[in-house]
């Protein structure tokens, strides 16, 4: 890193990004950069695998269908076909 950057925060949203951190295990400085990315619309660090940037999402649905993914078509079409 090139420049350090003070940003004086309101207790709210230091209370925030300090539990953002602790949840995921990243950095609150790595956040913020994140953050900045993203607003900035520079996209993604090059450097974090694909996986890395949806780590997020991972097992975040639950269907309660133990065998959807070896039957989705059966249940697709059978959602399809309700009235």
């Amino acid at each position: 890193m090139n420049t350090q950057l003070t940003v004086r925060l309101p207790e709210e949203l230091r209370e925030a990004l300090r539990e953002a951190s602790r949840r995921s295990g990243t950095k609150s400085a790595e956040i913020v950069r994140e953050a900045l990315r993203e607003h900035l619309h520079l996209g993604h660090d090059a450097r974090r695998p694909p996986a890395a940037r949806v780590n997020h999402l991972l097992g975040s649905l639950e269907s309660g269908i133990p065998d959807l993914a070896e039957r989705h078509r059966e249940y697709l079409l059978a959602t399809l076909t309700r009235e």
